[in-house]
């Protein structure tokens, strides 16, 4: 390699170098983050190169720095160093400005700072020396504190180092491991050129062995990319077995082992048997783990759990077969104790059968360098088979001795004693698991330190591995879970045994002793009945060991309703609850949301954590009053104000409150001398008018009692108070000052001030008059805010007025001289009464928005009664206010200042989803004649009005403008109602604005805040929220979206703050290819970064280089807004094509190199964000100083709110279904069972934690299909903690359609067929605690193979009937009744489990909490009445199907689902294609069976009990059969049915070309449906044949129950009965023929050839009933034999495709194929036609499909049916 350096970049020039978040590279420039001086100092400690060695080759210029040194160095891109610069910069300023205290001289980086940072970064790398033990090449001593300039460069120079190689590294990223021994390298050449080490073979200071330009990429990250991407491409895009290539984590777990500083050296030796790839010789194979497509990983992974089932089944069937009442009776008994002890057997038998499984899965692990593998595994089988032998020998000592002595004498005891010690050796090391799981600390110190003693200790039982180490909790967590299991175990097991294993007994033993039995059939085996008894067992056995799930389910949903409730959740559930609370918000939002002036050290104190407790009782309860604090501390109140009106503000910004709504919502600035705080009108309905009521009643009542009864309410007081000083200041501002009336009035107030203040109003005053004069003060507060103000009305009010209070308010009359003397009268007697304040009244401009704004609060104050129940409207604005004060009362961590905060980035991948709405997408119309802005306009309704409402503020005259002038604000309207990306962008961009707030509030003084409160008022009014009296010109008028009143009051430096806190990266894959082509999605997202100057793109840019080569960057942009275009950042050299693995993390991958901050949060294009929960993002980021358990979180979770259950009924089922997972379910796996992994996506990553351990995500092909999981996989493996928060919640959308939601599922549930085959659940399995393994099972695979088990279950209850019946044995065991009682016993449990009532139990659990009990019992019946048993009976089918084929045959692929707005009927054809094989078939097969049942079983004659058996059965055949009708729009339209049978016809039909797709080709798609047998191994294909082999039970069933078999038991029956089935394809064979020979030229030769197969068949038929005991109905029974074998040969024929293909016979077997799907598709639409047919269907099933919508009022039919005004699109 040459030394030879490359040219190093110019020096840029300052000015016009485009920078990314802040200008390192000059910091003169006028740039708001450059004040602080901690970015200074970050910034200055780089550029102290001192007098370090300048790289020879280069020129070294002024103003490089640490980072240039190391690239001139070791070759690193030039771009990659300014990245990495800014990214060092900005956390270390962000680090130094969080130290309390600050540190001395602020203008120097702080060592303690750069240590802290060093630490936390190279942790992994320390832990992996560690671990291989090596020497760490990190040369500074911890324990000497000598913070020297010297040793401060060199902890720069390690930080750098290490992030370069991050940030270069690529695909790399994946393989934190293989980072680690890059760095060890490197790191270790750095200190040699730092010491001044001489190369002795040149004699020259010691250079890298790396460098030159970009050599880092080209000879370091390049070669063992090309490695990984070779294996990929071995892999035949995932569709090879895993366990042939490598995948990201082999290359990854290669660098586990000493052997790769061995094999690989360094520099890098690229003829290392490492770079060999799969398929040739030499090459390294699987490291680590070999990934084996088999169900038994399920045994393996968790084989503890399946051990403790299987033993407690054995010893409860042992005991329960002595019929004693309770088991503790039985076991008195000295021979059933002995018999108990063959579950020894059991568990040195499934020792044994795990040993085996191992060395068949993991042999080729073994090689010449891992022998220890390969000898452990081998002595493993060897004791586990030894076991075996040891018990049965001591066994057998037992029972001879015992048989010997013919009774238990005191040898025989002795022997069973010797068995017991056995028996304790056997269990040595499950006691030792005890005894680490009470003492955790010990086992996790064993596992961390890295002592040889301790490896060899472990050897035996683990491989060692560098995760998956000291994982256990500490012991209050242990505690707790423990309870939770021991409640769970002892309940599952008690029912087994007494409601599932003893009923069984009595039955199985009678069915043992029936000898009499008359066989139906030939049966081989005449003397046993065991087969009958094992058909019996099993659904009872299926049961047993899957119902644990049902009772985790049920305990959880109360536990998590007990944290709920603990955690203060769904307190303040709706708007009259925010009405009791709202007067202690103000406190609430300043003890929460703003930070405290601490005293140092004084946080996390016990003193500080009781006083908070306190303090916070006292705010929930209203303990204190702390309003009462709120008057004489204005401050407060004035930034709540501020606070609060900037949310209802966005509200109003988004559409959600109308502009009346905003008026009683916010919260007014004091004005007109108010003596109390201004509540919003809401808070004061009705409350004037009770007031007045109580006044009117207490007439006598003394003054103190009256008020006494009024301050009992705070707002009534309030509501006095405020329309009082305004009526007074009102009236005196509408009378000209300087008039005799001015004074006359001023006297009036004086007096009735006087009073009050003495104490004497009732004794002066009638309170009687007080209502006369309430009616006249609403009609003149109703003249002032009418548009044309008459001012003669104003005249003859104030003078009626004045009547009432000089005549009937006194209660003593005075004369009118005594009046004249007190000035209340006109002194001028010449002048008459009536011309009272006829020259005195002025009104105010009509321009002064802020004064007739005061006059419609007060007239709302005089006149509102019950009617604000309902404010605001919007059901969106009702919760999200609900759920925002709910917050504020929770436990939530204090807030640091915005300067002080954790810095955290946003990062969402995203593709080429729609990002926002065009003009053509709004309007065009599907086949019904809706249009997407149609089908909005309906159902967000009011949403709408209050669009237009605002549009009309902004300036248009005429609606038909909102298509023109007004178009792009149309377009963000409908954009941010879909799944967009506008919609993410602009919830994830309230981060910024809530900081740009939170910052102004935390440094303005209160001088700031008064005068901002002040102008704010000014400005609110002025931005014409007051449309009804204001006409000023429109423009000063429009309502900005971007910038809201606050922004206003800014002093500049909260931009540069917030810029320093918070980064937006969206990683737009492939927007330099859409900005290539002109794509407009490119000019949307150019938008989007225009508007919002936190936002980044980032982008894998393509170059051609040569013909055919390729370059591929790493770009960043942003828009520039002083040259007004985008501008490029970075640009980053990658080593090759991007996407190796699954696109999404590769995506983010490629992206997180830009992000920023100590956090990053995972945002998927699907959600959404809340400005008010914005606000709570710094109180979250504090829970990482928080222990949780023994750690410090990893990953924070954060609770979702699914916006998308309002569109229909099966959005509200899925969103139902989805809220109780994501809020109650992750709420129990985090506290008590420590399992919470990754699955909501806005959880929120501990950055440099992850960016050191491989990421936010994995990407292996296939495997990590469901990318995100792993990473809380890898995050627990590696020792992290992940917590949940639902304090404060994030918008996530979910598909709406039928369709959709069952490719959603479908999508999961392969994944989590291939997570099973991981390493990662092996691990988990193997290395979590017993209980812990548990909780991680039954709530991640677990859950879907229970699920697979509820569908086996029927299949094995139905199929044994099948049995019973047809074999006689059902008839022959009628007269006995105990069998029918055990029947019994398995339907409860079954119908009970097929109700899915358990899995509904979690989703009610959670909706009372949060909505209260009897909204949630409500919720749920509407559910039932909207079908929602229906729908989750289908999606179980859907989990079963695909989980189970995943399992079996792989073929797990990543399915786009859509996230359009779903009302169009899909057709017939498509819902056949998705649905034919995972359920329509599966319900023929079950509806097949019911129906033979029902046929010959002698029990089913008894209608009720065929009914009682079989109806939950029916149910799911129904639920399969029905679902994709009943919530398809338009499922049951006669026309529509029509026009689907005939598509379908034509999709079965048509013979296209190769070219064809599975949507057109019926046999494109049969094909495609068989892709998975075409990846599968031999076990697969097996496995399929076995089941396969079902089909043809009803042949053999059947025929011997023809009239024609005469009731002969001869095998050959059997045998003779496969004619038919030869002659039926003999037929087809002939037919077919005849079509292809002369259907087209000799027409008349083809009908000649069917007429006479016809004739031929009548013949036959005649003749077998003529001279055999053949009857007329065997024709049809025997159709029920014979289809179903016709079947089962077909799939046996799929799976030997590869050998038939090539045959005559393939032909054949794809014409019978398709004859079978018209078949099934004719049977499947059968029942949709008929009810289509029937009247007034279709309007109950859109009833049933659009219930909510319909609820509230909206024109759903017109959606569905099309019947559309022509208007709305004009």
């Amino acid at each position: 390699m040459s030394i030879r350096q490359g040219t190093p970049p110019p020096a840029p020039d300052p000015e016009s170098e485009p920078y990314n978040i802040i200008p390192v590279h000059n910091l003169l420039a006028d740039h708001p983050s450059l004040r602080f001086p901690e970015v200074r100092a970050a910034a200055a400690s780089l550029r102290a190169v001192g007098n370090l060695r300048r790289p020879p080759y280069a020129q070294w210029r002024p103003h490089m720095d640490l980072l240039d040194w190391l690239a001139l160095f070791f070759g690193f891109q030039y771009d990659n160093v300014r990245n990495q610069r800014e990214h060092i910069v900005l956390h270390l300023a962000n680090a130094q400005m969080r130290l309390t205290p600050p540190p001395d001289n602020v203008d120097t980086l702080d060592a303690a700072v750069l240590r802290k940072f060093r630490k936390k970064l190279l942790l992994n790398y320390t832990s992996w020396c560690s671990y291989l033990g090596k020497k760490s090449n990190i040369w500074i001593s911890d324990s000497q504190r000598r913070d020297s300039a010297a040793d401060q460069r060199r902890e720069l120079l390690y930080v750098s180092l290490y992030l370069l190689i991050w940030g270069e590294a690529a695909n790399l990223r994946f393989v934190p491991e293989c980072l680690c021994y890059i760095f060890h390298n490197m790191a270790m050449e750095l200190n040699k050129i730092l010491e001044d080490y001489i190369d002795e073979s040149t004699g020259q200071p010691v250079m890298p062995s790396v460098s030159g330009e970009n050599a880092f990429l080209s000879c370091v990250v390049k070669p063992i990319y090309d490695t990984i991407k070779a294996e990929v491409e071995g892999s035949k895009n995932g569709t090879a077995p895993h366990s042939v290539w490598r995948n990201y984590d082999d290359i990854n777990e290669y660098f586990w082992s000493k052997r790769c500083f061995e094999k690989l050296k360094w520099p890098v030796d690229v003829g290392s048997n490492f770079f060999v790839t799969s398929g040739k010789s030499k090459h390294v194979g699987k490291t680590g783990f070999v990934e084996q497509r088999s169900f038994w990983n399920l045994f393996r992974s968790f084989d503890k759990l399946w051990i403790m089932l299987f033993l407690f089944l054995q010893a409860a069937i042992i005991v329960a077969w002595e019929e004693r009442e309770y088991p503790w009776q039985a076991l008195e008994d000295r021979e059933v104790q002995v018999k108990v002890l063959t579950v020894f057997f059991t568990w040195s038998g499934l020792r044994f059968l795990q040993s085996l499984l191992d060395v068949g899965m993991q042999y080729s692990l073994v090689s010449r360098e891992t022998m220890g593998l390969g000898i452990r595994m081998v002595f493993k089988t060897i004791a586990a088979a030894g076991w075996i032998v040891v018990f049965g020998v001591f066994y057998g000592r037992i029972w001879t001795q015992r048989n010997t002595d013919k009774r238990w004498s005191p040898e025989a005891d002795r022997r069973v004693v010797q068995f017991l010690v056995v028996g304790l050796v056997f269990l040595i090391p499950e006691l030792l698991a005890i005894t680490f799981f009470i003492l955790p600390w010990i086992r996790n110190f064993m596992e961390n330190s890295n002592w040889r003693i301790f490896d060899a200790l472990s050897w035996w039982f683990q491989s060692k591995t560098f995760v998956g180490r000291g994982l256990r909790e500490g012991l209050v967590d242990n505690v707790k879970y423990t309870l939770f299991w021991i409640l769970v175990l002892s309940t599952k097991f008690a029912f087994s045994y007494f409601m599932l294993i003893k009923p069984m007994i009595v039955p199985s033993k009678a069915l043992v002793k029936l000898d009499d039995v008359v066989y139906e059939w030939y049966q081989p085996f005449k003397n046993s009945n065991k087969m009958a008894v094992g058909l019996l067992w099993l659904p009872v056995v299926l049961i047993y060991l899957m119902d644990m799930q049902i009772w985790y389910s049920i305990y959880s949903s109360f536990w998590g309703a007990l944290v709920g409730l603990l955690a203060h959740l769904g307190e303040i559930r709706n708007i009259q609850q925010l009405r009791l609370r709202f007067q202690f918000f103000a406190s609430a939002i300043q003890f929460n949301l703003m930070p405290e002036e601490q005293m140092l050290n004084a946080r996390g104190t016990l003193r500080s954590k009781f006083n908070d407790a306190i303090h916070r009782l006292k705010l929930r309860y209203g303990l204190g009053r702390p309003y009462k604090k709120l008057e004489s501390n204005q401050i407060e109140a004035t930034k709540f104000a501020l606070i609060w009106n900037e949310i209802i503000l966005i509200f109003r910004e988004e559409d959600l409150v109308s502009d009346g709504e905003v008026e009683l919502l916010e919260l007014p600035q004091n004005s007109w001398n108010v003596r109390v705080i201004r509540w919003p009108c809401f808070l004061l309905c009705n409350e004037l008018l009770l007031a007045l009521s109580q006044a009117k009643e207490l007439v006598d009542a003394p003054d103190k009692w009256l008020w006494y009864k009024i301050c009992k309410n705070e707002y009534r007081r309030c509501a006095v108070i405020e329309a009082y000083d305004c009526v007074k200041h009102l009236i005196l501002a509408i009378i000209k000052p300087n008039t005799e009336e001015h004074s006359i009035v001023t006297v009036l107030f004086q007096e009735i001030d006087h009073s009050i203040q003495i104490e004497k109003f009732t004794k002066t005053f009638k309170t009687a008059a007080l209502p006369l004069l309430h009616a006249k003060l609403i009609k003149l507060s109703e003249l002032l805010i009418k548009p044309k103000k008459d001012t003669s009305q104003v005249v003859n009010t104030l003078q009626a007025l004045y009547e009432i209070a000089i005549r009937d308010f006194f209660k003593e009359k005075r004369s009118t001289e005594q009046l004249l003397e007190d000035g209340l009268a006109l002194r001028d007697p010449s002048s008459a009464a009536g011309l009272l304040f006829e020259n005195a009244v002025g009104l105010p401009d009509p321009k002064d928005g802020s004064f007739y704004r005061q006059v419609r609060r007060l007239h709302t104050i005089l006149t509102s009664r019950d009617s604000m129940q309902n404010i605001p409207f919007n059901l969106e604005a009702r919760r999200r206010i609900a759920f925002f004060s709910n917050s504020l009362f929770m436990n939530i961590p204090h807030a640091p200042q915005v300067e002080k905060m954790m810095a955290f980035s946003v990062l969402t991948p995203y593709y080429s989803e729609e990002v926002l709405y065009s003009r053509e997408q709004l309007r065009t119309e599907n086949e019904d004649g809706i249009s997407t802005l149609y089908y909005l306009q309906t159902i967000y309704v009011d949403e709408w009005k209050n669009f237009m409402e605002r549009m009309r503020r902004e300036g248009i005259t005429n609606d038909d403008e909102i298509w023109t002038t007004k178009l792009r604000e149309l377009r963000l309207w409908a954009s941010y109602r879909g799944q967009t990306l506008t919609r993410t962008v602009r919830g994830m961009m309230y981060y910024f604005r809530a900081l740009k707030m939170l910052a102004f509030l935390d440094s303005a003084s209160e001088m700031d805040i008064r005068e901002g409160s002040q102008e704010l008022g000014s400005m609110m009014r002025d931005i014409g929220l007051d449309g009804l009296t204001s006409d000023r010109s429109l423009s000063s008028r429009s309502l900005s979206r971007t910038s809201s009143c606050v922004n206003s009051l800014y002093k500049g430096h909260e931009v540069g703050t917030a810029l320093m806190k918070y980064t937006y990266v969206v990683a737009c894959q492939i927007y330099g290819t859409q900005k290539a082509k002109k794509d407009p999605h490119a000019d949307e997202i150019l938008y989007l970064m225009k508007t919002n100057e936190a936002l980044r793109i980032a982008y894998v840019d393509e170059v051609a280089t040569g013909r055919d080569e390729k370059e591929y960057y790493s770009v960043l942009v942003k828009y520039d807004n002083q040259l007004e275009k985008e501008v490029e950042i970075y640009r980053i050299k990658l080593p090759g094509p991007l996407k190796l693995g699954e696109g999404k993390p590769e995506n983010q991958n490629h992206a997180i190199i830009f992000t920023r901050g100590d956090a990053v949060q995972t945002i998927d294009m699907n959600q959404d964000n809340y400005f008010e929960e914005a606000l709570k993002m710094r109180n979250l980021l504090e829970e990482y100083r928080r222990y949780y358990g023994i750690r410090k979180p990893t990953i924070l979770g954060v609770r979702e709110h699914v916006f998308t259950g309002s569109v229909s009924s099966l959005a509200w089922f899925m969103s139902a279904q989805e809220t109780s997972f994501v809020t109650l379910g992750q709420r129990v796996l985090a506290n008590p069972l420590k399992v919470r992994m990754h699955y909501g996506h806005p959880d929120v990553f501990d950055r440099f934690w992850f960016l050191t351990r491989g990421g936010i995500s994995k990407a292996s092909r296939v495997i990590n299909i469901s990318e995100d999981i792993f990473a809380g996989f890898n995050c627990t493996l590696r020792g992290g903690n992940v917590t949940h928060h639902e304090y404060i919640q994030v918008g996530k959308g979910r598909d709406v359609g039928f369709n959709q939601i069952s490719m959603f599922e479908a999508k999961v549930a392969s994944g989590n067929g291939e997570q099973v085959l991981s390493r990662d659940v092996y691990r988990l399995g193997h290395r979590l605690d017993f209980l812990r393994m548990l909780s991680y099972f039954y709530t991640t695979v677990g859950f879907f193979f229970n699920t697979m088990m509820v569908i086996l279950t029927v299949y094995a209850f139905l199929w044994g009937r099948l049995y019973l019946a047809l074999s006689g044995i059902e008839g022959s065991i009628l007269g006995d009744d105990t069998s029918n009682r055990a029947l019994g016993t398995v339907l409860n449990q079954q119908f009970i489990i097929q109700l899915g009532l358990f899995t509904a139990l979690p989703m009610i659990v959670e909706n009372s909490l949060e909505h209260g009990f009897l909204q949630a019992i409500w919720d749920f019946l509407t559910m039932q009445l909207q079908l929602s048993s229906v729908f989750y009976t289908f999606s179980m089918g859907t989990r079963t199907h695909y989980f189970g084929r995943t399992i079996l045959h792989g073929g797990a692929k990543y399915r786009a689902t859509g996230r359009g707005f779903v009302v169009q009927h899909k057709s017939f054809a498509e819902n056949y294609r998705l649905y034919a094989r995972s359920h329509f078939v599966k319900a023929i097969e079950l509806g097949l069976i019911l129906t033979v049942y029902a046929a010959y079983s002698p029990v089913a004659k008894d209608t009720f009990v065929y009914i009682a058996m079989t109806i939950t059965s029916w149910f799911m055949v129904l639920s399969w059969f029905m679902a994709p009708f009943v919530f398809n729009p338009s499922g049951f339209d006669w026309l529509k049915t029509v026009d689907d049978f005939d598509d379908f016809m034509n999709w079965i039909w048509y013979r296209g070309s190769v070219f064809a797709k599975a949507e057109q080709s019926w046999e494109r798609w049969w094909y495609e449906e068989q892709d998975h047998l075409r990846t599968t191994g031999m076990w697969g294909k097996l496995l399929e044949i076995i089941l396969d082999l079902r089909f043809f039970f009803f042949q053999y069933g059947i025929v011997f129950q023809l009239g024609i078999a005469d009731n002969s038991k001869s095998i050959l029956v059997y045998l003779l009965s496969w004619i038919y089935v030869f002659l039926a394809f003999g037929i087809f064979l002939v037919i077919v023929y005849a079509r292809v020979k002369y259907a087209a030229k000799d027409h008349i030769y083809y009908r000649l050839v069917q007429f006479l197969v016809i004739k031929l068949a009548l013949l036959v038929i005649v003749a077998l009933l003529e001279f055999t005991n053949f009857k007329f109905m065997d024709i049809f029974t025997s159709l029920l034999a014979f289809i179903p074998t016709g079947w089962g040969l077909i799939l046996i024929a799929q799976v030997f495709r590869p050998l038939l293909q090539r045959t005559i016979l393939w032909e054949i077997i794809v014409s019978v194929a398709r004859l079978y799907d018209i078949l099934f598709g004719v049977i499947v639409l059968t029942p949709v036609a008929v009810l289509s047919w029937f009247p007034g269907f279709q309007s109950m099933q859109t009833r049933i499909l659009f219930n909510d919508a319909f609820s509230r009022g909206l024109r759903i039919f017109q959606i569905v049916t099309g019947k559309k005004k022509s208007k709305t699109d004009s």
